[in-house]
């Protein structure tokens, strides 16, 4: 005890201590609260627009997390020791304007000052997300936003069913399903998501019970019905990302049209025999805008040009390889982590097992990404391909 109290001594010689109303004068003027107690201790409260770094992986994720090392940092615990230990740890990492709050968060409480109940991963998810949580690049914060995004995936069948399966692993808390059609025994080679048992099954259903199977934690919500200009903005209106999974052009060209209207970023893969290809429009994306589909297909070519889906065939395995990169540029969107494919498209060859990527122009005469006034109405396009989905 006696060394710990003479460790105690030598920490506050040299870690300033200030007291919450100063500490939040400092917040006040760009400096940053780091909040260093476990979650269980956050779960009853924490100001807010601190930074939430467990003390045992403080020295692994600061760096990432406040680049700036001559920002000011107030580092917070319970009751003001374990974040004198925490300040010393930032002073040897380069951090030049480092204090702790004295008497913790206790006082800060007491003292009445402003804080917020986050929301917190329970013991059950911590275990179920706990590699998710060891990647600095995701952690807590990046969890917890996924759990609460909503992602709407176009299509239940090749694409879709790893794309619905992975998201819903991964903790997205809100998984919508577009589909119409029915498991036939043909979607079997393909569509993981339905069983033997669901064929006759409305797609919507069968893929809302693998999911809750597989996490019972995340909200399904099943749209029963055929995408048109009547239901797609109100039903693409409460999603964060679009995942194309369409096997059909008409479909194709309206949820791109729908996703440039109301600024979505749309996930887009398609898949033909031996070959997939995969890319993100997002023509409102904040920092690296792309173009849309319509800047590389203008207009639909007519009908009965494009081959018929249930003559041409698909490799089983190739919609399982692409919606899997679809699910990832997923999550990469919702985590802001990485270089999504804005701008560039990846084509995958399976007879060939190569992956190419080319770079997509957008094209400042678009009809409805290229500025030029409303994104004009959306078109009752034909079917080029009616036969049943094959993706």
């Amino acid at each position: 005890m006696k060394s710990m109290d003479r460790r105690l001594e030598e920490l506050k010689a040299q870690v300033p201590e200030l007291e919450p109303a100063a500490a939040q004068q400092l917040l006040n003027s760009g400096g940053l609260l780091v909040d260093v107690r476990e979650p269980d201790e956050i779960a009853n409260g924490t100001p807010a627009g601190s930074l939430r770094i467990g003390r045992g992986f403080l020295e692994l994720r600061i760096e990432d997390a406040v680049p700036d090392k001559s920002r000011p940092l107030v580092v917070m615990c319970a009751g003001g020791v374990r974040s004198l230990f925490a300040a010393d740890a930032l002073q040897k990492l380069g951090y030049s304007a480092v204090h702790s709050l004295a008497g913790g968060f206790n006082r800060w409480k007491n003292q009445g000052l402003k804080f917020e109940v986050p929301q917190v991963l329970n013991a059950e998810e911590r275990e179920r997300y706990s590699r998710h949580l060891l990647l600095p690049e995701v952690g807590v914060e990046g969890q917890l936003k996924l759990k609460g995004s909503k992602v709407l995936l176009i299509g239940a069948g090749g694409l879709g069913s790893p794309s619905a399966l992975y998201l819903a692993a991964a903790g997205v808390g809100t998984i919508g399903l577009v589909d119409h059609d029915v498991v036939d025994r043909s979607n079997l080679q393909r569509q993981i998501i339905h069983t033997e048992a669901r064929v006759g099954t409305a797609k919507v259903a069968s893929a809302r019970e693998s999911i809750e199977q597989l996490n019972s934690a995340v909200k399904v919500v099943a749209y029963e019905t055929r995408l048109d200009a009547s239901n797609v903005e109100e039903i693409f209106a409460a999603y964060d990302v679009i995942v194309d999974g369409t096997d059909n052009l008409p479909t194709r060209y309206l949820v791109n049209d729908a996703c440039v209207k109301l600024g979505k970023p749309n996930v887009h893969a398609a898949v033909y025999r031996f070959e997939g290809q995969l890319t993100v429009f997002w023509p409102d994306h904040p920092e690296n805008p792309s173009g849309c589909y319509r800047c590389m297909f203008p207009t639909m070519p007519p009908p009965g040009s494009a081959p018929s889906c249930s003559e041409i065939g698909v490799l089983g395995v190739l919609p399982g390889v692409m919606g899997l990169l679809q699910a990832v540029e997923v999550l990469k969107l919702l985590l802001n982590i990485g270089s999504p494919l804005l701008g560039k498209m990846l084509y995958y060859d399976a007879l060939r097992t190569t992956f190419d990527e080319f770079k997509i122009k957008r094209d400042p005469a678009c009809t409805h990404c290229g500025g030029h006034g409303p994104v004009p109405e959306y078109e009752e396009l034909a079917e080029v391909c009616a036969a049943p989905a094959q993706g």
